[in-house]
């Protein structure tokens, strides 16, 4: 441990695409230039970024069932930020390593689900003019699988878009650090840091990390889950706890051309299953995500066993919460049906029922479990309304801002990053400058 004080203006805790947006996002529109990131790994992404623990998809809310009008709005502005930076890559070869584009679409299978589909459209077709709604035969075109086996009574009906991104956000990250450092040598990186403890002093925090101290103007925590532990430490978000939600995965081999969704079902607040595409591999369809409660903040890290205790608190009232939500009759069927689709032989007999909903056709010998893949999202708990606050979740207090980003945060990072900024320049009492006009004219 190094007894030297290192002085950043910004210090960013957390390598993740979050922090690593962030810090692409200094060195690019504003004139910030002594900004430094944190990160306890040897590399950037290698938690809720990397492509075994994500559904590698870069969400918009056009085909997600369970977003509203006004969510999809939100989402989609953020998401084509991401889009556009994607896009707007010159080297063809590092654009390839980073995403693929497919086609995807929200299937309704049953005369209520396209019954609420049709509904549906209207509205969504405006904010997404791509959007377009389709039939058996076009659906056939586009996905035969979908079709065989099925039944020709049954009534079918999709909405479907070309810009179905699959995306390696720790690729993105990876992208982001490197024109974060030829934007700005001088920020500093600082890999296998690992953050100790964190404290206010006079008009500066000071971390602690196993490599040394670390003063800084204004902090802003990106570590998924780990961020409400920090928050609660300096005494914010005291009302709140963390429901952790692994998701796992089965694979096929390639059995969609593209990325199938399956209508969200009522009540649930977890994506509804679909197939995608591996991001590196066309010639693999990944079916999931299955979603169930574990007391870790990271998936496959027992180490964050102790960490998820210190985040949920100790206390009756987050207890009762957190009964009460997975006792409500619809919440506790679903997890308990999603514990089973892990276990071995029989999860994937119960398992494969799901996907058939998608390829009515497919084997048993054909869907494998995805031993590894499956990460773990921080679903939000409320102890005072004692209810799933849903989406992303972000605590600000005196120079310092936490976020927490379940799903869809990786898809968001670039909005998440825009709005940070903005308040870090009131943080340094608008003593620099953010370029909001060629951020919005870039990315927005």
């Amino acid at each position: 441990m190094s007894d030297e004080i290192v002085k950043y203006d910004v210090l960013i805790v957390g390598g993740g695409v979050v922090g690593t947006a962030l810090l692409y996002t200094l060195s690019k529109y504003t004139d910030v230039k002594n900004v430094g990131l944190i990160e306890k790994y040897s590399d950037f992404g290698l938690v809720n970024s990397a492509s075994y623990n994500n559904s590698q998809t870069l969400h918009f809310g056009d085909i997600e069932t369970n977003y509203s009008i006004e969510k999809a709005r939100s989402v989609k502005r953020m998401a084509d930020m991401v889009m556009k930076y994607l896009e707007n890559i010159k080297d063809p070869s590092e654009g390839k390593k980073i995403f693929s584009k497919y086609s995807k679409m929200v299937l309704a299978v049953g005369t209520n689900q396209v019954h609420e589909l049709k509904k549906r459209y209207p509205p969504f077709s405006e904010l997404f003019p791509k959007l377009k709604m389709i039939g058996r035969e076009e659906i056939g075109k586009i996905e035969p699988r979908v079709l065989e086996g099925r039944d020709p009574g049954q009534e079918i009906l999709a909405l479907e878009t070309e810009d179905g991104y699959t995306v390696d956000f720790k690729k993105l990250c990876h992208s982001f650090i490197d024109n974060s450092l030829r934007l700005n040598p001088e920020s500093g990186i600082h890999l296998n840091t690992r953050l100790l403890k964190i404290s206010k002093n006079d008009d500066a925090y000071e971390v602690l990390t196993d490599k040394g101290v670390f003063r800084a103007s204004v902090v802003i925590i990106a570590a998924g889950g780990h961020s409400l532990m920090i928050a609660k430490s300096l005494g914010y978000g005291k009302n709140l706890a963390v429901l952790s939600m692994a998701g796992s995965f089965y694979t096929a081999p390639k059995v969609l051309n593209g990325k199938v969704y399956t209508i969200q079902q009522p009540k649930l607040p977890f994506a509804a299953i679909h197939g995608d595409p591996e991001v590196h591999s066309e010639n693999v369809t990944r079916f999931g995500p299955t979603a169930k409660p574990i007391f870790q903040l990271e998936r496959h890290n027992m180490s964050t066993f102790t960490e998820y205790w210190k985040t949920f608190g100790i206390g009756l009232n987050p207890i009762i919460s957190l009964f009460k939500i997975i006792f409500d009759k619809v919440l506790f069927n679903y997890i308990f049906l999603n514990f089973l689709y892990d276990l071995p032989v029989i999860g994937k007999r119960l398992f494969i029922k799901e996907v058939r909903k998608i390829i009515p056709s497919l084997k048993l010998n054909e869907l494998h479990y995805a031993k590894g893949i499956g990460g773990t999202r921080p679903q939000i708990v409320n102890n005072t309304t004692r209810k799933l606050e849903m989406g992303e979740a972000k605590l600000s207090g005196d120079k310092i801002i936490f976020n927490i980003t379940p799903s869809p945060g990786a898809s968001t990072c670039l909005g998440n990053a825009y709005s940070d900024t903005q308040e870090i320049m009131k943080f340094l009492d608008n003593n620099f400058k953010f370029n909001k006009e060629a951020f919005e004219k870039d990315l927005m």
